[in-house]
């Protein structure tokens, strides 16, 4: 028994002796290594490789995801700020929109035509949802003075009349909606002519985009270019409200009198503000339409 523990105690002695001269022969500055250590070396550089391809690999796989979660962030952030420049930009164009309808409105208002009557200034509110194109309800109704029949106008020209009217609102019927028994008599400016021709709006035609125009007798001066107004014959619409221009002229169906097609002067799809003309406070020498 006491052989074989002096025997284990000799094994160690001589493993400790080996290790440390090991230990002490590779931290010479030598620039040739053995064999063993070499492999040693090579094999301890290829453990080093081995373990440390995975983690490297996990930790650019997790900084890669940090990235692309910084960079989702941050193209959130900007495509909420681009709605927001876009509809700050939409707010500003529609804005822009409704202070050169107001311009042209005060500027119409001021002008010596309109001295002669009451003007009542509206907006529009709503659109019918069976007549969209046909009809508008305007925040203006009978407690503010406005009453059926009344000729409605932009700053840019004529749009229609007053349908019906409530206390606080009214209808109002555009000139997309005119028919024969809405028919608008009207006046054909001839610059080199002292006398206009005369006749009337009778509708709207859906595939042109345009209104009607049947003349009364003589129309041999009917040309394009020409500025459509009301006559104010028959008692609704005072005279010299801009209609619109003459775009197209053909003959009827019988070749006995001519059909114009006239362009409103007023955008019917785009009008935000209005100005209601009661017609009550013309001037004596003005007549009325139909």
């Amino acid at each position: 028994m006491f052989f074989f523990k002096k025997k284990q105690m000799f094994i160690l002695l001589i493993s400790l002796i080996l290790i440390v001269g090991i230990i002490g022969f590779s931290l010479r500055d030598r620039s040739n290594l053995t064999m063993v250590e070499d492999f040693i070396h090579d094999s301890v550089g290829w453990l080093q490789r081995v373990v440390n391809a995975p983690v490297d690999f996990t930790t650019s796989v997790v900084a890669n995801m940090k990235d692309i979660r910084n960079v989702y962030k941050e193209n959130t952030i900007l495509k909420s700020r681009l709605e927001e420049l876009r509809q700050l930009e939409y707010e500003n164009q529609e804005l822009t929109k409704e202070i050169g309808e107001l311009e042209k409105i005060l500027g119409k208002k001021e002008s010596d035509f309109l001295q002669n009557f009451t003007t009542i200034q509206a907006s529009i509110i709503s659109r019918s949802k069976d007549n969209w194109f046909k009809q508008v309800t305007i925040n203006k109704g009978t407690e503010d003075g406005v009453e059926p029949n009344m000729a409605v106008i932009t700053g840019e020209g004529m749009i229609g009349k007053v349908h019906a009217s409530s206390p606080f609102t009214s209808t109002v019927l555009l000139l997309t909606g005119f028919d024969r028994s809405n028919r608008i008599s009207v006046n054909v400016n001839q610059e080199e002519k002292t006398e206009d021709l005369s006749g009337f709006i009778v509708g709207y035609d859906d595939e042109k985009n345009l209104l009607l125009l049947e003349m009364n007798e003589d129309d041999q001066g009917l040309k394009k270019g020409q500025t459509v107004f009301s006559s104010g014959e028959g008692g609704v619409f005072p005279k010299g409200l801009e209609i619109g221009e003459l775009v197209e002229v053909n003959d009827d169906r019988y070749g006995l009198t001519k059909i114009g097609y006239v362009k409103p002067s007023a955008n019917l799809n785009e009008v935000n503000h209005v100005m209601v003309i009661d017609r009550a406070m013309a001037t004596s020498d003005e007549e009325g339409e139909s």
